[in-house]
């Protein structure tokens, strides 16, 4: 990282150190540990943005659309899975609120009308705030014009690889959770609507570098779906290093424990730890990082002969 974007103030230390006490990291992480963790997130961005203006020049366009965000992390299959359904809880909202405002609720009739002449419109109403599925343009159902109407007993495998990976997710929260005291548990729920976005539109804007990575306004959608990416390349940074940092711990416990020529007492499960926990370091959202570009070797291959000639592009993760 250049040394020019060292020296820049941190705008998202707090909402980084949520992030990370939601991701595992229940210690409190240094200004330098947090500052890398912001810069790698702005590089994923910009890499992003730089992208989906690309993709959106090639078809004629002068802005981004979401299908361009959601076409880079395409090989995701879960992650896309929750986005989508993210994308499409947020739809049911804004129905739900341009509904509210609209003014009073209507009339639907007593029990004795249960098929009265005003049920049609809370029919009506009720099927436009049902959650939809969003759609994309590189699916197979997008290549017919007749959309083909889905059944409420029908799962596809992306909703499954998707469900899989929430257990995953769960289960992980729980082991998180499960030895926290109420107190710790309501500031663990409160961290979980950190966010680069909400609320913070303006500011984001202007440290993505729209404007000068791309010359596209964004929308309301393309801002949210930033910000529900952003939170996960934080998680998975942090889940990451904290891999690394406890594989570090267990080497010097052995390495330690052999130098002192002593045998060590094995933890109970109600011995109180041996000293502090201490928090992630630079070095470990280092390797980290390292860790999460590696690239398998069929893609290596590929550039073979023309190594050193063509700088490696960012991956995104």
């Amino acid at each position: 990282m250049a040394d020019k974007d060292k020296d820049k103030p941190a705008k998202y230390r707090t909402e980084i150190q949520q992030m990370m006490y939601v991701s595992g990291e229940t210690a409190e992480a240094s200004a330098e540990t947090t500052g890398m963790i912001e810069e790698i997130v702005r590089q994923q961005v910009i890499e992003m943005l730089r992208q989906c203006t690309e993709q959106a020049s090639r078809r004629g366009s002068k802005s981004i659309s979401t299908d361009d965000l959601i076409f880079l992390i395409r090989h995701d299959v879960a992650k896309v899975s929750r986005l989508r359904t993210f994308l499409s809880w947020k739809d049911v909202r804004k129905n739900v609120k341009d509904s509210d405002d609209k003014g009073a609720e209507p009339d639907i009739g007593g029990a004795d009308e249960p098929g009265g002449p005003t049920a049609g419109p809370v029919v009506a109403e009720a099927k436009k705030n049902k959650k939809t599925k969003v759609g994309l343009p590189w699916e197979v159902p997008s290549l017919y014009n007749q959309e083909v109407p889905e059944r409420e007993d029908e799962e596809d495998e992306d909703e499954e690889e998707m469900n899989y990976a929430t257990l995953q997710r769960l289960k992980k929260a729980d082991e998180r959770t499960k030895a926290m005291t109420k107190e710790e548990y309501v500031t663990w729920s409160e961290y979980r609507q950190a966010s680069f976005t909400f609320r913070k539109g303006k500011r984001f804007k202007e440290w993505a570098g729209f404007g000068v990575v791309t010359d596209s306004k964004p929308n309301d959608d393309i801002v949210d779906i930033l910000g529900f990416l952003t939170f996960e390349i934080v998680q998975t940074l942090t889940e990451e290093a904290l891999k690394i940092k406890e594989q570090e711990d267990l080497g010097k416990a052995v390495t330690g424990g052999e130098q002192a020529g002593k045998k060590r007492k094995a933890q109970g499960l109600f011995d109180p730890p041996s000293e502090g926990r201490t928090p992630v370091e630079t070095r470990h959202i280092q390797e980290a990082f390292r860790r999460l570009q590696h690239r398998p070797n069929k893609q290596r291959a590929m550039l073979n002969g023309r190594r050193g000639l063509n700088r490696t592009p960012l991956k995104l993760f």
